[in-house]
């Protein structure tokens, strides 16, 4: 199934730039973090090949044709509280919970990213990719501190490839202390070794135990690192990556 990528856009080099120093400025900024992915998109055979990937995968397909959202299935924070202890539903929620978190946030972010102008069916697996973020989180293990979001970024590049992302990427590393860099090294092969995880049947994995969809999604225990909180991030003590 091909579903092309609307129309034609162009790198914006100008808002990516700036857009990058806006997040070097504010690395809680996730406005910027979506403005610089707007600016600098796939090429179109990259988005339709990323497509075509995920309308082959069992879950994929299952999606598609049940025009499934994955959005309000993460607000419904009282059905996932009623899954078992350790289960990945139950752990999404203490960590949206503890890090004071929505599943619309990153929609509410995202407002300069128009998908309206897309096909429907590429748009909901952009959308899923966008409201799966939190949930990759959870289970790789990494938290919401620098280290813990350029690792998750870092293990995404590594498994679906987009300009944009792969040059926060790269700027953290460049940026970075021989230990974060450590840090993002291993994410990159933990990427490539994982299941793709843009073709997770979230929806299905949400009840199951939380050390069960690690070792299905072969992405192993979660690594032990020491978080680094941006000036701006407001906590009282850091907080160890969920899980």
């Amino acid at each position: 199934m091909n579903a092309p990528a609307g129309p034609r856009r162009h790198k914006d080099l100008r808002t990516a730039w700036r857009s990058l120093q806006r997040l070097r400025r504010d690395p809680d900024d996730t406005g910027a973090v979506f403005e610089l992915i707007g600016a600098l998109p796939p090429s179109r055979r990259a988005a339709e090949r990323a497509f075509r990937r995920f309308s082959q995968t069992p879950a994929g397909a299952r999606v598609l044709a049940e025009e499934r959202d994955l959005l309000p299935v993460l607000q419904d924070r009282a059905a996932l509280r009623a899954m078992p202890p350790g289960s990945l539903g139950r752990s999404y929620a203490d960590f949206t919970e503890r890090e004071q978190l929505s599943a619309d946030g990153l929609v509410q972010a995202s407002h300069g990213e128009r998908y309206e102008h897309l096909p429907a069916a590429y748009r909901r697996f952009i959308e899923r990719r966008r409201d799966s973020h939190d949930l990759e989180h959870v289970v790789t293990g990494y938290g919401r501190d620098l280290r813990g979001e350029a690792s998750v970024l870092c293990l995404d590049v590594a498994q679906t490839w987009h300009p944009g992302i792969a040059l926060i990427v790269a700027t953290a590393w460049w940026e970075s202390d021989p230990e974060t860099r450590r840090i993002l090294r291993s994410a990159w092969r933990r990427g490539r070794n994982a299941a793709w995880l843009p073709g997770a049947d979230w929806e299905a994995l949400l009840p199951r135990p939380l050390s069960q969809v690690r070792e299905e999604l072969r992405l192993g225990p979660p690594p032990a690192y020491e978080p680094i909180w941006s000036s701006g991030a407001a906590r009282a003590a850091p907080q160890a990556a969920a899980g």
